[in-house]
């Protein structure tokens, strides 16, 4: 596929524009607001993220609508956080989407339908499963802007369309495998979001990495107690897609959801905490439509539930990890 567009301007989305362009491909990028499409032109680099990265304008088009940019591809990446996804999907023109493939690199789940991504393109867009896919980690965006070394799982219920998106993806610090797993491996990435803001409340609190230990070892089992009631699958919980990507997040500086629960534990209003990060940690979100999906399951979450309290019913994050230190085995 030749004709490839990115919906998404934000850390990730510029990430995979670098990594595709890299590789000899055009991009049709969405980039709505008129000021910074004025400046990605005339400077060759996103002003808001990933700044470092330089842009080849000869290899890219910037789009001001969404379904101008799906009218021009035959494969779409969606690369937007989830709290805004819906709102963009729901502009698309049903018969203009049976015409592309589309793959999301969307860490979290839809907050207005509790729908991942891929599931709200097939049952609201009716996108058979054949022509959709999801793009998982472990993959800071930072890392990849520094040409680090990245392993990426490129998912699909169509093989071989998984296959080729993989081989677009793939260079000299791009590794990527392929998996049919798609539905676990969202609600994977969504879920880890949210341990890794527990594991951000818990450091700020001052507890320890030998309890931080503990805290992810549960976490683990957490989220494999939730992917496995929700679709079960013959899926191996320690593949980098899934433990990897868990680690990753709960531990590395660049995590957004780990450094929103350190702030939140050291004090800070969640307000205040938005506020002064500037940019949107997924777990916040996803938490919500996580503890609806497990309550109406009945599928026990603790460290999801605690989070929750935390974040929406304003409860003390002393008195919630304390209380939680008791349910971790």
């Amino acid at each position: 596929m030749n004709k490839i567009g990115i919906i998404g301007e934000g850390s990730w989305g510029t990430a995979l524009l670098k990594i595709l362009q890299q590789n000899g491909h055009f991009v049709n990028w969405l980039v709505r607001d008129q000021e910074i499409r004025s400046y990605i032109t005339k400077n060759y680099h996103n002003p808001n993220y990933s700044s470092d990265v330089e842009i080849d304008m000869e290899r890219c088009a910037l789009f001001d609508s969404v379904n101008d940019l799906i009218s021009a591809c035959e494969l779409v990446f969606l690369v937007l956080p989830s709290a805004y996804t819906e709102e963009v999907l729901k502009e698309l023109s049903i018969e203009e989407v049976q015409k592309v493939h589309f793959f999301s690199a969307t860490k979290g789940i839809l907050p207005e339908t509790n729908l991942t991504v891929t599931q709200y393109l097939q049952s609201i867009l009716q996108v058979s499963e054949q022509k959709i896919g999801f793009i998982s980690g472990p993959s800071h965006a930072e890392e990849i802007a520094r040409e680090r070394l990245t392993y990426l799982t490129v998912m699909s219920k169509n093989n071989a369309l998984a296959q080729e998106v993989a081989a677009l993806l793939s260079n000299r610090y791009i590794l990527a495998k392929v998996n049919s797993d798609v539905l676990g491996a969202e609600y994977a990435t969504a879920l880890k979001n949210v341990m890794a803001i527990a594991v951000g409340i818990a450091h700020g609190l001052g507890y320890g990495d030998n309890f931080i230990a503990v805290l992810v070892s549960n976490a683990l089992k957490e989220i494999e107690r939730f992917v496995n009631t929700l679709h079960p699958h013959q899926r191996n919980i320690t593949d980098y897609v899934y433990l990897g990507d868990l680690l990753v997040t709960c531990y590395s500086q660049y995590s957004r959801n780990r450094t929103l629960g350190l702030m939140l534990g050291k004090g800070y209003s969640i307000k205040a905490a938005q506020l002064e990060m500037n940019m949107v940690a997924e777990g916040y979100y996803a938490v919500k439509s996580i503890v609806k999906i497990a309550n109406e399951n009945k599928i026990e979450m603790p460290i999801s539930q605690t989070v929750y309290h935390i974040l929406y019913e304003r409860y003390s994050p002393t008195i919630e990890m304390r209380l939680l230190t008791d349910k971790l085995q």
